[in-house]
């Protein structure tokens, strides 16, 4: 699923020179926790102003919101996100930022995606992106084992199936912040010492051990 799949398309915009007075009348009346500011011009970038940065920049601060601008207290430019990228992309990014919301751009704006769009309307519940990545390793392994019998060790066909693995395999690590000590591949080096042979100089297969590496 990707996140244009689950984005709001009504996006709500202000202008970076008014006032936040006029952003809080904007939230109240659209039922909004944020405001995406515009660009002055196509060569400029987008910017984002929050509740939060309303309350902690001047409602805390007892300041009048009809003498402040939103160019005061925005954030810009901001993070935005591609309507192509995937829903758990989307997570992985929010959760690595610390930020609740982002703009969907492409050459224009197209709408704005939060974390309630990614909880409410997103399929990560039925279709946990951990379980279908594991059953997707299960499975090329077990084609990465039938190409190398029926290609050869030497192939380019058994080399970019265990590729493919690896890369899985890296991907399922980073998602779980675990080191990846031992691959699919150093395993099946294990079982078959001839492809190890072949692969040995190639520095994305095998993990050697340090006495091997000085032969």
């Amino acid at each position: 699923m990707k996140v244009a799949d689950i984005m709001s398309k009504k996006v709500i915009t202000i202008r970076s020179f008014a006032t936040v007075a006029h952003a809080i009348k904007l939230m109240q009346d659209y039922g909004l926790t944020s405001l995406i500011v515009d660009r002055l011009d196509e060569s400029d970038c987008y910017g984002i102003v929050t509740e939060t940065d309303i309350i902690y920049k001047v409602a805390a601060k007892g300041v009048d919101p009809e003498e402040v601008r939103i160019c005061e207290i925005m954030t810009k430019p901001c993070i935005v996100v591609n309507p192509d990228l995937s829903v758990k992309s989307v997570a992985q990014l929010f959760a690595n930022t610390g930020i609740r919301r982002a703009p969907i751009i492409r050459d224009k704006l197209l709408g704005v995606v939060s974390t309630t769009d990614l909880l409410l309307r997103s399929n990560f519940a039925e279709k946990p992106s951990a379980v279908l990545l594991k059953t997707q390793i299960e499975q090329e392994i077990a084609e990465a084992h039938r190409i190398c019998q029926e290609r050869g060790f030497a192939s380019e066909e058994c080399s970019a199936a265990w590729d493919l693995v690896e890369d899985l395999q890296a991907e399922e690590a980073h998602q779980q912040t675990e080191n990846l000590k031992k691959t699919a591949f150093d395993k099946y080096c294990e079982e078959h010492p001839e492809a190890k042979q072949i692969f040995r100089y190639d520095p994305w297969f095998c993990h050697w051990e340090e006495e091997e590496m000085s032969v």
